[in-house]
């Protein structure tokens, strides 16, 4: 890391508009950044942190403006300066790594092509040059067959392969600095350590300056020399990463620090005779020709949780769709109270469909933009109960209290209106609006900062104590697991292939692949990552199981 500044953003303020008005959204902060550091911005949903990361580009989402301050990327000005000569440094000197990997490529296009557009358009090599260097920062990233892995479409590559790929993307015309926004957010924890040790391998390979977004305090310490907290616009506390993790000064910073300690409340163990509210038989499943789920049995009974967890592609999801009847089994059965369901959802009475619910992972996407929120609540609430009129604007305002939502102050607004967990529990009343006895939960955690998460969790444990809801809480987040779940299910290449109580199930011995992933969670130690990369290369062990 060097004492020369790279990038010098000074008393910046960014507004969006929001009628005729324009509100603040950054309120004045100042960040400095030097050649080859990775600074870290952290804090809650709102906080500012993608904002600050894009005006480190010079650029600004549609609806919102840069008001005030100056942002200097060596010694130009972008806030300032032409939009031809941001287009030139984007890109070549400036480079961005998103959320999304799967939404960020071009479905249309193979991987190589796409890693050669940037250094043929800005003409840092020629396409041929360019496509070599793409298979030399494929190996340097440790893609599989990186000699043949660019020839493939998005679609042909596993979720952290293609995070991979992005990265190596970016890197492409050698950038002065990288905006990474939350790029492991999504993955699962053996992924998600092949991601942090490619992205950091990269920058120190090439001295690149990297700002890191995101709302994971773990990984943070493992990829920051130092960390900007921000809440709402403001910048809260700065300091090098070891500095702020053993002493952090402010207690909206202690705050974030101490959100893991919600534990689920204690449930009472089943009854010797209880039937399960849901069973899963030997189930195996396929997609077409592809089979994908292996003999798979468990049991979920009424007020208790099961988490489903395994690693991206280990039949999780596929699980759910075959509870859900969306997915028929081509063996196997699924009980529910003791009964068998029709294996599709179309052979299924309304109530049989009204009793098994789902809340989703992405609320943005899983709500109708178009409508206001007591017409998405109250649509299930007319459709498996028939309420109408005044009945179903009652249950509507019911559910919204339920939720610890205003009834007066949200039921008339859209989604757009609503921050990411407001949307969440939205997308929960919309499950409890058909009185169900059972819910799949589907990482519906995954994509909110923590604050938010423990406030989602501890709604569904409260919920689920006055309900008696049966849960089927599918999370790659194993902290998560900690949190909310009674029992655990961990599933491998479509196998389940261990299951038990939360208890036993953390404690040793575990079956390797859960091993695998106990040790794969990021503790908040800035050398944790240096120490297991270490010990898994001492041992020959691999950092995780995904298939090319």
């Amino acid at each position: 890391m060097s004492d020369d500044i790279l990038l010098k953003m000074r008393g910046v303020k960014i507004d969006g508009k929001t009628g005729d008005d324009w509100l603040p959204i950054i309120k004045g902060i100042d960040l400095d950044l030097r050649r080859g550091e990775v600074l870290g911005l952290i804090g809650e949903s709102g906080a500012g942190k993608s904002t600050m990361g894009l005006a480190a580009m010079g650029y600004v989402r549609g609806g919102c403006r840069i008001s005030g301050g100056s942002v200097e990327f060596d010694g130009i000005d972008l806030a300032k300066a032409s939009e031809s000569k941001r287009r030139a440094l984007r890109g070549k000197r400036i480079a961005y790594v998103a959320q999304s990997a799967a939404a960020s490529f071009n479905p249309a296009h193979r991987l190589i092509d796409q890693y050669s557009e940037a250094p043929v358009q800005h003409s840092v090599m020629d396409k041929n040059a360019a496509q070599e260097d793409a298979v030399d920062l494929y190996r340097r990233l440790q893609l599989p067959n990186p000699d043949e892995i660019g020839f493939r479409y998005p679609h042909q590559v596993s979720g952290g392969q293609l995070q991979r790929a992005m990265t190596a993307m970016a890197m492409s015309c050698r950038p002065d600095l990288i905006i990474f926004d939350e790029p492991t957010t999504a993955l699962d924890v053996t992924t998600q350590i092949e991601v942090l040790a490619a992205i950091r391998s990269a920058v120190e390979q090439f001295g690149t300056a990297a700002i890191y977004i995101t709302h994971d305090l773990a990984v943070v310490a493992q990829m920051a020399d130092r960390i900007m907290v921000l809440r709402y616009g403001d910048l809260v506390e700065e300091a090098e990463t070891r500095t702020m993790l053993s002493a952090p000064t402010e207690d909206y910073t202690k705050s974030l620090w101490a959100v893991r300690s919600f534990k689920a409340s204690a449930k009472p163990l089943p009854a010797a005779d209880a039937v399960p509210v849901v069973s899963l038989r030997n189930i195996d499943a396929a997609y077409g020709p592809v089979p994908v789920l292996h003999g798979v049995s468990f049991d979920i009974y009424k007020g208790r949780t099961v988490a489903v967890v395994g690693e991206s592609g280990s039949g999780k999801s596929t699980a759910a769709r075959v509870i859900t009847g969306l997915l028929p089994p081509s063996a196997g059965e699924v009980l529910f109270n003791g009964k068998a369901l029709p294996p599709n959802f179309k052979r299924r009475s309304k109530d049989q469909l009204r009793q098994a619910q789902m809340i989703y992972q992405m609320a943005d996407t899983a709500l109708n933009p178009k409508q206001r929120i007591r017409d998405i609540i109250g649509r299930p609430v007319e459709f498996y109960l028939g309420l109408k009129g005044r009945a179903r604007e009652e249950r509507v305002r019911e559910l919204l209290a339920l939720i610890e939502m205003e009834p007066d102050t949200f039921a008339h607004r859209f989604p757009g209106e609503l921050s990411g967990g407001q949307k969440q529990r939205i997308g929960i009343a919309r499950a409890l609006a058909a009185d169900p006895e059972f819910i799949i939960c589907d990482e519906v955690t995954s994509a909110l900062d923590q604050l938010v998460a423990e406030g989602i969790l501890r709604l569904l444990d409260r919920l689920q104590g006055e309900l008696g809801l049966a849960y089927m809480f599918i999370t790659h987040d194993l902290a998560t697991v900690r949190a909310i779940a009674d029992e655990v299910v961990v599933m491998q290449h479509g196998k389940v292939v261990e299951q038990g109580p939360k208890v036993e199930m953390f404690q040793p011995p575990h079956h390797d692949y859960t091993d695998l992933l106990l040790s794969s969670v990021p503790e908040m130690d800035p050398d944790w990552l240096t120490n297991l990369l270490d010990e898994r290369a001492r041992e020959g062990k691999p950092l995780s199981t995904e298939g090319v």
